[in-house]
């Protein structure tokens, strides 16, 4: 049992713009592992940032774990890559944050064999991702700490943030961190779940990116962007159809049935879920119900 709180104090405003008097968005348990506990996301009315209330302390983040890596964002990898490679055709060095195993950087070679990629992460697992020569230098913990910072600062022709941000205790700072550790003129590639998609009502708790209790944050475009050009980037591009990833209905499905149905029903109903989710990607992600959001900017010379 943890000798430390899980839980920080409940906090009246909001962490991204001290707006006071957010509203309670959801309750959820730990639908994908069943473990004890209820957890809260509150929304702001001021700037709609979506986050944890009250947020998991560090000790609590480890010990519930993280979340698995999706699968259908791993597959979507090069056409990340591509989106850069339109930008900046042979970049020399490339830092993946949050890369946990090195899978967006090993995809990602296959386009830019000639480049440099290291990565941070957390966990441990970015050191086995060195010793597996998919990145060439590996950083354990938080970009935004000082230990990892002071080596990245201003090397990197391409910095790649995806799908990190909701699981950290303070997004913004690693934001910074990744505009911080590129060169003047490098670019910086982010992907985010869009707490504003219409899935996120239709679904509730069982929309993936609601993920209780690993989401700590969910960012609104709008306010990554203001963010991004108050650090001195400009926004090249900022679109959601891109960046769907057609998990919706699968991960609502599995995650309502696997404890009250059997499992080969709940299999064969799962199956048909990601059918229908990949069939509809082309459609839906060019709709309200795109469940994430692309930004590319460039940090000014």
């Amino acid at each position: 049992m943890p000798t430390r709180p899980i839980h920080e104090p409940r906090r009246e405003d909001c962490p991204w713009c001290g707006a006071p008097g957010p509203r309670t968005r959801l309750r959820a348990p730990d639908l994908r592992h069943g473990r004890p506990g209820m957890f809260t996301l509150d929304e702001c009315r001021a700037c709609a940032h979506v986050f944890q209330n009250p947020r998991l302390t560090p000790e609590g983040l480890a010990l519930y774990g993280a979340a698995e890596a999706d699968a259908a964002r791993r597959r979507r990898h090069r056409g990340t890559a591509r989106a850069i490679q339109r930008r900046c055709a042979e970049p020399e060095s490339w830092l993946d944050v949050g890369t946990g195993d090195a899978a967006f950087p090993e995809a990602a070679k296959e386009l830019f064999p000639y480049t440099s990629f290291d990565g941070t992460d957390p966990t441990p697992r970015v050191v086995a991702a060195a010793e597996a020569e998919r990145v060439e230098e590996a950083y354990v913990g938080h970009l935004a700490h000082p230990a990892v910072l002071r080596h990245v600062r201003g090397r990197y022709d391409v910095v790649s943030v995806l799908h990190h941000l909701p699981h950290v205790l303070d997004p913004r700072a690693e934001l910074r961190a990744a505009v911080a550790a590129l060169r003047p003129g490098g670019h910086l590639i982010l992907e985010l779940p869009d707490p504003a998609s219409a899935f996120a009502s239709l679904l509730g708790k069982w929309w993936h990116a609601h993920g209780q209790p690993h989401h700590v944050h969910l960012l609104p475009p709008a306010n990554v962007r203001a963010e991004l050009e108050e650090q001195g980037c400009t926004i090249l591009t900022a679109d959601r159809s891109a960046a769907h990833l057609p998990t919706d209905l699968t991960t609502a499905t599995s995650l309502s049935l696997h404890r009250s149905v059997p499992a080969p029903l709940a299999g064969t109903l799962t199956a048909a879920a990601r059918t229908a989710d990949v069939m509809l990607a082309p459609v839906l992600s060019h709709t309200r119900l795109a469940n994430s959001y692309r930004i590319i900017a460039q940090r000014c010379a």
